[in-house]
């Protein structure tokens, strides 16, 4: 019998009842294939490898993360938060000991989901790993977190989450933004002028191989995770990255996946994208699986392989070693934020940082304008506030207080709390005190 050198925590939820449409690519059959692959391959035969039931998240844990308007049930389904479940047990088993590590093959995805929430994009409602994350930080002390998405597309409602936060690490592998969805993820996006450095963004050409791929983990990815020193690494494993995925331009393989995870040793993979059902995900998954549990992987090959028919050329391999050279200094040495740069970037009046957004929810054809602010303060990581408005509807107030705040701070965001329910005008306003763990939300 083989024996994994990492005890490994697998978590299945395909989501029977949940789906955008019969025949849409995000659907139940996505973990379907993979869990009959992953019995007929043997691996809850391998010593160490154990299955495991998702949990249930709760409104606290999605409201301790997101602004959700009108409200958590609003924006969300039983599914969604199962998923999110999911990802968090797969926390707790790595916290509490029981596993080394732990895998989390869960739909509906999240990694497009932002800080604020109206509806679906990208096919995700919340963001699971930013979920799981901050269950982590309330249940189990603060950690520094890096996330590491291999995702074909830009993980930008990640990045959105995190943008503030100097503890977290967001890193992005995916097909440059102006050939795919979401048309984001450039290296000068960078993060917020605290947290400038800690958003790395790694746009790859199409057609990028097992090669570029693997040229990006250990020239950008790994010297960087090496100097952040994280407590925990995430892996949020999207997969349609494959050579056969039918949204996407690239030309990973299965054990070009499995190869990043062994470099990356993630203590926990999330699943977000991936959507050729039969020919890639059952044979992804399983490499992920084995690499992460510590097992040879170099049986796994998918149907249709053939390495020279997705090699990179050399003029992709010129393009991606170029930056492999320039992205390091972003992170090692970022430029100095300019307070009246672009205003998508945000600029810098008085104390107060300041970016507006206007945000599309492509699957459900919502459109959203927002201003956020952020004090920028001395003693703490500064008070977050944002006001948005879904295509002309109610005027809605988002404000948290930082895990961290300071006095000041704190009384601040009750002030600001107040002062919107007296004479703010908005319909909705939600509370997230992270230093307090108190989550509030009023309607009118």
């Amino acid at each position: 019998m083989l024996k994994a050198n990492n005890k490994l925590g697998i978590i299945f939820f395909p989501a029977f009842d949940w789906a955008i449409s019969p025949t849409h690519p995000e659907r139940q059959e996505r973990l379907l294939y993979t869990q009959d692959q992953l019995r007929e391959e043997g691996i809850f035969d391998i010593e160490g490898v154990e299955e495991y039931k998702p949990d249930v998240a709760d409104i606290e844990d999605v409201e301790r993360v997101h602004f959700c308007f009108p409200d958590v049930n609003s924006v969300t389904t039983r599914s969604h938060r199962i998923s999110a479940g999911g990802a968090m047990k797969a926390a707790d088993l790595v916290m509490t000991g029981e596993r080394d590590c732990a895998f989390a093959m869960v739909r509906p995805p999240g990694h497009h989901a932002m800080k604020v929430v109206h509806g679906s994009r990208g096919f995700c409602n919340i963001n699971i790993e930013a979920v799981m994350i901050e269950h982590i930080r309330e249940t189990y002390g603060h950690k520094r977190v890096a996330i590491v998405d291999t995702d074909c597309h830009h993980g930008d409602g990640t990045q959105d989450v995190y943008w503030h936060d100097p503890d977290t690490l967001f890193i992005s592998l995916h097909q440059d933004g102006r050939t795919l969805y979401p048309g984001s993820g450039f290296p000068q996006e960078l993060g917020g002028p605290k947290a400038r450095g800690r958003n790395i963004n790694i746009p790859l050409p199409p057609n990028t191989s097992d090669e570029g791929f693997l040229m990006a983990m250990e020239r950008v990815v790994m010297p960087i995770l090496e100097d952040f020193k994280p407590d925990l690494v995430v892996n949020s494993a999207g997969q349609d990255n494959h050579f056969s995925d039918p949204i996407t331009n690239m030309n990973f393989s299965a054990r070009g996946y499995a190869a990043l995870n062994e470099m990356l040793k993630p203590d926990i993979a999330v699943l977000e994208g991936g959507y050729s059902i039969q020919g890639a995900l059952p044979y992804v998954n399983l490499g992920i699986c084995l690499a992460m549990a510590g097992v040879d992987y170099s049986h796994v090959r998918e149907p249709n392989y053939n390495p020279d028919q997705i090699k990179q050329d050399d003029q992709t391999t010129a393009y991606i070693e170029e930056l492999c050279r320039q992205l390091p200094k972003l992170y090692f040495d970022p430029p100095a934020f300019d307070p009246k740069g672009d205003s998508r970037q945000g600029v810098i009046s008085g104390n107060q940082f300041i970016r507006h957004k206007q945000i599309y929810y492509d699957t459900d054809g919502i459109n959203e304008v927002q201003q956020e602010s952020l004090t920028l303060c001395d003693k703490c990581r500064g008070l977050y506030k944002v006001e948005t408005r879904a295509d002309s509807g109610p005027l809605c107030l988002g404000v948290e207080i930082p895990i961290d705040a300071c006095p000041d701070c704190k009384s601040k965001g009750y002030q600001l709390v107040e002062d919107g329910l007296i004479k703010g005008g908005y319909r909705y306003v939600q509370l997230i005190n992270r230093k307090d763990k108190d989550y509030v939300r009023y309607g009118f």
